[in-house]
């Protein structure tokens, strides 16, 4: 199956009759002039800049702290040795879930903020090199004030 390459799900039979085989152009959008977000293999969304990216109700865009990769004496670890970090920067926010009246719930954390979130879940995000979390507002754990 061909991975998909646009904002719709790949449709390998719509695929099978208009594209030839091993063509990885999207079914929606034959031309191959489509700029919508693509999802890789991995699982993870892929867009051009995290500026284009406005998380909805909610959500909570983050990016986790990177672990030293340097010990105190100087010696370089592997990437394989260093754990991930569960400190992450807020990076976006959504503007808040609404509850049953309709009113919008204020958020618990703000653009600029350190947060603890879980070790597992969350969407993940890429902007070119850069790595990025999806987490709703009450998965985050705990709010940084250091």
């Amino acid at each position: 199956m061909v991975s998909p390459h646009c904002c719709f799900q790949a449709n390998p039979r719509v695929e099978a009759v208009l594209l030839p085989p091993g063509d990885k152009r999207c079914w929606w959008h034959p031309t191959g002039d489509c700029d919508a977000p693509s999802t890789r293999q991995d699982g993870a969304t892929s867009i051009r800049s995290i500026r284009s990216l406005a998380p909805l109700l909610d959500r909570v865009l983050v990016q986790r702290v990177k672990a030293e990769a340097k010990t105190a004496s100087g010696i370089f670890l592997p990437e394989s040795s260093v754990e991930k970090l569960n400190e992450a920067k807020v990076m976006a926010v959504g503007p808040g879930a609404l509850d049953k009246k309709g009113n919008r719930l204020p958020m618990g954390v703000s653009v600029g903020d350190r947060v603890l979130i879980p070790q597992f879940g969350g969407s993940p995000v890429k902007a070119g090199e850069e790595e990025y979390q999806l987490f709703r507002d009450s998965e985050i754990l705990a709010k940084i004030n250091e």
